[in-house]
């Protein structure tokens, strides 16, 4: 008997002409699929253009140096410096707001950084006690409920050169960070066109280049005042660097940096995380997972490429840091947005242009090494995770895995989101221990809708790791809970 008339009579596994028993895992799956599209977030998206995220780069170079330290220079020309550029921001937030009847609120979060009080942490990188501005926009939700449930877009404004020192000197700052701001703009220029159960927050910080000073003081706020925070995006150094020559450089793709052990995590949790064999799965593991499915919905493939999210397993590049890791030092699930090759002669760099022929590199953050068209992949795909999470039921609360017993079986109960909407149903995903993302999923649905579910799958819960979304009745994911 053929080997193709073996399989069907086995109905399992067929290996070198020997029947083996089907995995559970795989008995009782179905592969993940990419979510329906929302029509609406999808002319959002479409709307994004580069025209508008290159008029914003080019605004911010125009500042000529958006260095922290220049808010305390009493003598820059008028329309220069890091706070000339802060007040253009909160313009431009204003300017938005108008056009959708008010709908944002925009805030400044003003404070002094006093490196005498700091303790050493600035190291240096602020001399003397110095004006730092965020400025910030809330899109409130429109559900009682949801609204308390906030996703955040943020990239830095403030820009160095080659002395971190200078207050005066020019530091472009086109890429970095220019191009994160222009996306964090952009998202609110579209998103606040449409309306969401839960609240958006549009954000452009400075101090980043000083030691993330300006987001520590954003993070420690939202945490003091207990912002329900569920993901926070952070966009620094998305220009799609297009140095003349550069074979390497990737257009179809931009970096997502995660976490893995969570900075804030207790030495019980990690305990528990070792323990559970959780190191893969913390809470920014997870946003980066639906980042890259909220890609595969909306960023489909055009000609022979698909845009993408190239998840990185790693809070950040070697030797650097970026404005998520205060949010995750306060608890927050947060990630990194990059592009996939940076030339260093375009960052922290004073501006030289080298005799033409010379052969010497163009050395400054300029704004002709930045693909508009780029900066605007990477702000739709911003764009669109913000409002798919923004638009689900949220999360699953009280997600466990029953281990009283010894048993092949998995038992897993949860809780409903908060406020979530009729017509909130659930789907259970497992992947195999070594796969990077989720590979199956069972489609759970509630005996009554906001109840408590029970749901035992014949499934051992040693082979597998499971995780748990809740789904609303449009096909908007939250994010995956693990037990």
């Amino acid at each position: 008997m053929r080997f193709s008339q073996i399989a069907p009579l086995c109905g399992l596994v067929l290996t070198a002409a020997v029947c083996f028993a089907q995995p559970d895992y795989l008995r009782h799956a179905t592969p993940v699929t990419a979510a329906p599209a929302d029509p609406a977030i999808a002319r959002a998206l479409k709307s994004i253009q580069p025209a508008h995220i290159e008029q914003t780069i080019q605004t911010l170079v125009g500042f000529g140096t958006r260095s922290t330290l220049s808010t305390m220079e009493t003598d820059l020309p008028p329309g220069k410096g890091a706070q000339a550029a802060a007040d253009w921001i909160f313009g431009q937030f204003e300017a938005i707001s108008q056009q959708c009847g008010g709908c944002l609120e925009v805030r400044r979060d003003v404070f002094m950084a006093d490196p005498g009080a700091s303790g050493g942490m600035w190291a240096g990188r602020i001399p003397r006690p110095t004006r730092i501005t965020n400025i910030y926009a809330i899109l409130r939700g429109t559900d009682p409920a949801a609204a308390k449930r906030m996703v955040l877009v943020t990239g830095h404004y403030d820009s160095r050169n080659s002395n971190i020192l200078d207050g005066r000197g020019d530091a472009p700052g086109a890429n970095d960070d220019g191009s994160g701001v222009a996306v964090s703009l952009e998202c609110a220029r579209v998103l606040s066109k449409l309306h969401f159960p839960s609240t958006l927050v549009f954000v452009a910080v400075a101090g980043e280049e000083q030691g993330l000073v300006g987001s520590a003081h954003l993070a420690k706020l939202a945490r003091d005042q207990g912002w329900d925070l569920e993901a926070v995006l952070n966009n620094d150094i998305v220009g799609g660097n297009t140095t003349p020559g550069d074979t390497l450089q990737r257009k179809d793709r931009v970096r997502v940096f995660s976490e893995g052990i969570p900075l804030s995590a207790t030495p019980q949790e990690i305990r528990r995380i070792r323990a559970l064999g959780k190191e893969n799965d913390s809470t920014s593991r997870e946003l980066a997972r639906a980042i890259s499915d909220v890609g595969q919905t909306y960023l489909p493939e055009a000609g022979a490429t698909r845009f993408q999210a190239f998840l990185v397993n790693r809070p950040d590049r070697y030797l650097r840091g970026g404005d998520h890791t205060s949010f995750n030092r306060e608890g927050f699930a947060a990630v990194r947005f990059t592009e996939w090759r940076e030339d260093y002669n375009h960052q922290h760099q004073n501006v030289v242009i080298p005799p033409a022929g010379s052969g010497e590199p163009i050395k400054g953050d300029l704004p002709r090494f930045v693909d508009y068209g780029y900066v605007a992949q990477v702000a739709r795909l911003n764009a669109a995770t913000l409002a798919t999470l923004a638009r689900s039921p949220g999360e699953p609360q009280h997600v466990a895995i029953d281990t009283k017993e010894l048993d092949d079986n998995t038992t897993l109960t949860w809780d409903a989101p908060a406020g979530a909407p009729a017509g909130t149903h659930y789907e259970v995903l497992w992947r195999e221990t070594t796969a990077p993302d989720w590979q199956y999923v069972k489609t759970v649905k509630p005996e009554a809708p906001g109840a408590p579910v029970t749901v035992t799958l014949p499934i051992s819960k040693d082979n597998v790791i499971f995780g748990v979304r809740a789904v609303d009745g449009a096909g908007h994911r939250g994010l995956t809970v693990v037990p």
